[in-house]
């Protein structure tokens, strides 16, 4: 379990958001607080990634409230700059700069010491593993190694809240599981707090302490609570497992 402080971080308070007459998100209700993973789960158009919008302060919500760490996200730009680091489905590299340079942008964009900035970035990449990959260019690197320069770049401006939109999607299976396990632990080692969005229920069970199971419009259809003890044990997992494919009427391998 995550190192909990007790304190909400994040805060959605029956939230409805419409595109003209489409519903896609229906009075939810949901928090996280500070140190805990937490995982959107649900089929595509179940509303995640909307959810996600009003997190980032990309779009505003019609009714209720969305609060992060105090503040509206939507209107609050400037209160939340550097509190706050987004990783999506494509790394979004630039592919001019070097693994280092890459890692360094964030920084940069938020004036952190010049000197602070190069030794930083190198740390972040032997914490994702990529200890001598700084010079490496975009095109040299693997899908996996490409997101996990992506995830270093976000953790690397100390953010106290990280979104992740689909980061795992793209990856096969083994790199994905090997990518979850080690940004879980790093997550957790640092005490942040993370809200991550996928579709596969393999993601959620393996990285968060909690899950949400969205139906569209996004309303909570199911609160999953996880532990140390469950993910010891086989068979409780697989019973999790098969409860959200139920809730989400998803096929075995989902």
């Amino acid at each position: 379990m995550a190192n909990m402080t007790g304190a909400t971080l994040l805060e959605l308070d029956n939230v409805t958001k419409r595109f003209g007459e489409h519903v896609a998100v229906d009075h939810l209700t949901m928090n996280v607080q500070q140190g805990e993973i937490v995982a959107l789960l649900g089929r595509t158009g179940a509303g995640k990634s909307t959810v996600m919008g009003l997190l980032m302060g990309s779009i505003s919500c019609d009714e209720g409230g969305v609060r992060v760490a105090g503040h509206d996200p939507s209107r609050d730009f400037q209160a939340l700059r550097g509190k706050m680091s987004v990783s999506f489905q494509t790394d979004r590299l630039l592919p001019w700069r070097s693994a280092v340079e890459n890692v360094e942008l964030g920084m940069q964009i938020l004036n952190f010491p010049k000197d602070k900035i190069r030794p930083t970035a190198v740390e972040w990449l032997r914490r994702v593993n990529l200890n001598g990959a700084e010079d490496k260019y975009v095109h040299e690197l693997s899908g996996g190694m490409r997101q996990r320069v992506s995830l270093a770049r976000a953790l690397a401006v100390d953010p106290e809240l990280l979104l992740l939109d689909e980061s795992f999607s793209q990856l096969d299976h083994v790199t994905s599981q090997v990518l979850r396990r080690d940004f879980a632990q790093i997550v957790r080692e640092y005490g942040k707090t993370c809200v991550f969005v996928t579709h596969r229920i393999d993601d959620a069970l393996e990285m968060a302490d909690r899950i949400f199971v969205l139906a569209a419009p996004a309303r909570v259809k199911l609160e999953i609570v996880l532990n140390a003890a469950d993910r010891a044990n086989p068979a409780r997992m697989a019973g999790i497992h098969e409860e959200i494919a139920a809730a989400i009427g998803a096929g075995p391998d989902e």
